[in-house]
């Protein structure tokens, strides 16, 4: 039972990282996906639309686009923009308002965070790396 519990010791903490950092992933899936949707709908509507998102404190995160869909994410994990703003618009020439980049961070500091980022010309793109506080 003594080994038993020495061997669970060592590897709860590699798993509960592993956790995070799939948790990290799966809320940059989601945010690149949504971006690329808000992009989609701008081109196909012929106007510009607006994509959101919001922590929600405690409660799952939320990411809206305007009137057409809406996705959530782990209350674990946080979104945080260059930018300061929660709102960028998608026109239909295919241009965003301004350029930014999101980086997503979870609430366990040993998980790696990621980045998604949106150029003016609204490419989406996302990799390792940014600074969590």
């Amino acid at each position: 039972i003594a080994v038993l519990a020495i061997i669970v010791s060592i590897a709860a903490p590699n798993i509960s990282t592993q956790l995070a950092n799939q948790r990290v992933k799966s809320t940059t899936a989601t945010l690149a996906n949504a971006l690329k949707e808000a992009k989609v709908e701008s081109i196909l509507r012929r106007q510009d639309v607006n994509f959101s998102y919001n922590n929600n404190g405690t409660n799952a995160g939320s990411i809206d686009i305007a009137n057409i869909s809406s996705y959530s994410y782990s209350a674990k994990s946080r979104i945080k923009d260059s930018e300061s703003k929660s709102t960028i618009s998608f026109d239909s020439n295919k241009h965003v308002d301004t350029a930014i980049t999101y980086t997503i961070c979870d609430i366990n500091v040993t998980a790696s965070p990621r980045q998604v980022s949106v150029s003016k010309l609204a490419n989406i793109s996302d990799q390792p790396g940014g600074t969590c506080p």
